[in-house]
C-alpha cells in the first residue's frame, strides 16, 4: 500500500477538506442521542413547549448538518478516488508499454490486463471507502465510547470489554483472507487468458467446430474463479457473524444492567435510551470497520500486484560500448540465444550486410527466423555474440532511437480500430505525400482508392473488414512510410498473389535502394534476388549464400525451390 499512497499524495488538500467536512458531520451526529437524552430527562418533565421546540429545532439542524456534510464529503471522496485511480492506471499502462518482451512473457498478457482492470478497480473502491469510512467509523466508535462514559461508566465498561474482542477476531480473519485474495487474482488472470484466446481465435474455433469445447473450457475456468471467490469471501464474511454475536451479547448485558440501574434509580430513563442509541451507532461503526478490513484484504493484494509492475526494473538498459568504424550496416557475429535459457533457440548465427543490401531468411516453422528479427530490434538481449547496426552494438543504442531505424511488417501484425491513414502513420506525423508513396510501393493504392472513404475509411480492430492480402499490403505500407534505414518484412507477403508479390519486389528494388532489407519468407521467389540468403533448421544455419550458390550447395534449399518453382 505504501506504493499506492504516492499517487494519493497530490490530493491530500482535497482529502483534508473532505475529511474535515466528514469530521464535523460525524461529531454532530454524536450529539443527537445526547440531546435526546437531555430532552427526555430534563426538558420534557418541565412541560415547557418553547424549550421542547427549541431543542427539537437543534436536533433538526444537527440532522441537516449530518446529511449534507456526508453528501459533500462523499462527493469529494469519490472525486479523489476517481483521480487517484486514473493516475495509477495511467502510470501502470505507461510502465507496461516499456516492459521488455521477456518481462511481458514472464508476467503474461492476461495478468497485465487483469492488473489494469480488476486490480485498479479494487484500489478505486478502497480509496473511496477509506475516505468515507476511515474517519467516520473511528470517530463514531471512539466518540461513542467517550460520550457513553459520561452517561454511565458501568454500561461503558461492557462496551470497552466487547470491542477489543471484536478487533482481535477481525485481525485474525483478515490475515487469513489476504492470501486467498491474492490466489483469487491469479485465477482471474487465467479467466482473462481463456477469454482473450477465444476472442482472438474466434474464427479458428468456428472453423474447427470447437465452440462446445471452448465453452466447456471457459466454464471450468469460470467455476475455478467463482469457487476461489466464494472461499475468500466466506473467510472474510466470518467477521460479520462473529462481530454480531459479540455485539448482541454486549447489547443484552447493557439492557439487563441498564434496566436494573433504572429500577434502582441509579440511572435516568433518558440515559438508557441514549445509551442504546450510542450502542447502535457503535455497532454500525464496527460494521464499517469490518467492511474496511474486507476491502483492505482485497485491495492490498491488488496493490501488491500493481506495485510489482510499477517497480519492475528496466530490463534492457543502455550499455556503454565502443562503436566500430567499418563498412557494414547490419552485423550478426556468432549470435546465440535461448528464450528458456536452457536449449538454444538459435545458435552461432553470423551474417553481414552493407547499406542497401538485402538478406533473405527461409526455414521450417520454429527454425528461429522471427527470433533473428526480435534480437535485431532488441526485443530480447542475446546470450552470446554481438549484433551491430552501423558499427554500434544494439545494446548501446537507446530504445527510442533504435526503433526509429526500422520499418517493420509482421505476418500477424496489429491493425487498430482507426482510419486507414492513422494505421499507416501510427502517430509519426507523416505527410500525405509520404503516405501515398508508401501505399503505391506496397501495391495498396488500388484497394484503398476503392474504399468508400479511401484514407479516412475506418477499419475494424485486427482489420476484420479487410481481406488477408489487403491487411498485409496495409502493413507493408506502414513499414515503408517514413523511408526507414532498415526494412523488415517478416513473412508479410504470404497472402499476396505471385504477381503482386513480384510488383512489390520491383518497387522495393527501384525506390528503396539505400534501405537495408531483411525478408523472412516461405516462398523462394520472394527472396531469390536477395544479396544473401540463409537457410535455418532448428536454430542453426545449414546454408548461406546467394540463390545460385544455395541451389548448388544446400540440399534443403534446392528441394524447396524445386517444389515451389519447378527448379527454375
Amino acid at each position: 500500500m505504501k506504493r499506492i499512497l504516492e499517487f494519493i499524495r497530490p490530493y491530500y488538500g482535497r482529502m483534508a477538506a473532505g475529511l474535515s467536512i466528514k469530521f464535523v458531520g460525524t461529531i454532530t451526529e454524536l450529539f443527537l442521542p445526547w440531546i435526546l437524552s437531555y430532552m427526555i430527562d430534563e426538558i420534557i418533565p418541565t412541560k415547557q413547549m418553547s424549550m421542547i421546540f427549541l431543542w427539537g429545532g437543534v436536533m433538526i439542524i444537527c440532522s441537516l448538518i449530518c446529511v449534507f456534510g456526508n453528501i459533500i464529503a462523499n462527493r469529494k471522496a469519490s472525486g479523489v478516488a476517481r483521480d487517484t485511480t486514473r493516475a495509477i492506471r495511467h502510470a501502470l499502462f505507461s510502465r507496461i508499454s516499456y516492459l521488455s518482451s521477456a518481462q511481458i512473457d514472464q508476467v503474461t498478457v492476461p495478468s497485465l490486463v487483469s492488473r489494469l482492470t480488476t486490480d485498479t478497480y479494487n484500489l478505486h473502491h478502497f480509496v473511496g471507502m477509506m475516505q468515507r469510512m476511515g474517519v467516520r467509523a473511528p470517530i463514531l466508535l471512539i466518540g461513542g465510547l467517550m460520550v457513553t462514559a459520561t452517561l454511565d461508566l458501568h454500561l461503558t465498561a461492557i462496551l470497552a470489554t466487547v470491542i477489543p474482542l471484536i478487533g482481535i477476531v477481525v485481525t485474525i480473519i483478515s490475515r487469513k483472507g489476504v492470501p486467498l485474495f491474492k490466489q483469487l487474482q491469479l485465477k482471474v488472470d487465467g479467466l482473462i487468458r481463456v477469454v482473450r484466446e477465444n476472442i482472438t481465435g474466434a474464427r479458428v474455433i468456428k472453423a474447427l467446430s470447437m465452440n462446445a469445447h471452448e465453452v466447456n473450457r471457459f466454464s471450468v475456468q469460470n467455476q475455478t474463479v467463482a469457487s476461489g471467490e466464494v472461499v475468500a469471501n466466506m473467510v472474510m464474511s466470518l467477521s460479520n457473524p462473529a462481530m454480531n454475536i459479540l455485539l448482541n451479547i454486549g447489547l443484552v448485558l447493557v439492557i439487563l444492567l441498564g434496566a436494573h440501574r433504572v429500577n434502582t434509580s441509579q440511572m435516568d430513563a433518558g440515559k438508557i435510551v441514549a445509551f442504546l442509541s450510542y450502542f447502535t451507532i457503535i455497532t454500525g461503526a464496527m460494521m464499517g470497520v469490518t467492511r474496511m478490513f474486507v476491502m483492505f484484504s482485497r485491495s492490498s493484494a491488488s496493490a501488491g500486484r500493481v506495485a510489482e509492475i510499477l517497480d519492475m526494473p528496466m530490463d534492457l538498459t543502455v550499455e556503454e560500448k565502443q562503436a566500430e568504424e567499418n563498412e557494414w550496416h547490419v552485423e550478426f557475429d556468432d549470435v546465440t540465444f535461448s528464450y528458456n535459457k536452457r536449449r538454444p533457440t538459435i545458435e552461432n548465427i553470423s551474417f553481414k550486410l552493407r547499406r542497401g543490401e538485402s538478406l533473405g531468411i527461409i526455414g521450417a516453422t520454429g527454425a528461429g527466423k522471427s527470433t533473428i528479427i526480435n534480437l535485431l530490434m532488441r526485443f530480447y538481449d542475446i546470450d552470446q555474440g554481438s549484433i551491430r547496426i552501423g558499427g554500434r552494438d544494439v545494446r548501446s543504442i537507446p530504445e527510442e532511437k533504435l526503433h526509429t531505424m526500422f520499418g517493420v511488417a509482421f505476418q500477424n501484425d496489429v491493425i487498430f480500430s482507426d482510419s486507414v491513414r492513422e494505421n499507416i502513420d501510427m502517430g509519426r506525423g507523416l505527410s500525405d505525400e509520404e503516405i501515398k508513396k508508401a501505399v503505391e510501393n506496397a501495391q495498396a493504392a488500388q484497394f484503398i482508392s476503392e474504399l468508400p472513404d479511401t484514407f479516412s475509411e475506418h477499419l475494424n480492430a485486427q482489420g476484420s473488414n479487410l481481406s488477408g492480402g489487403q491487411r498485409q499490403r496495409l502493413l507493408i505500407s506502414r513499414a515503408l512510410a517514413g523511408h526507414p534505414d532498415i526494412l523488415i518484412l517478416d513473412d508479410s507477403s504470404s497472402a499476396l498473389d505471385y504477381r503482386t508479390d513480384a510488383n512489390l519486389r520491383v518497387a522495393l528494388n527501384r525506390n528503396y535502394q539505400d534501405v537495408t532489407t531483411i525478408m523472412v519468407a516461405s516462398r523462394i521467389s520472394s527472396i531469390a534476388n536477395c544479396t544473401e540468403i540463409i537457410v535455418l533448421d532448428e536454430g542453426k544455419v545449414i546454408g548461406q549464400g546467394t540463390h545460385e550458390q544455395l541451389m548448388k550447395t544446400c540440399d534443403v534449399y534446392r528441394e524447396i525451390a524445386e517444389t515451389q518453382m519447378g527448379g527454375m
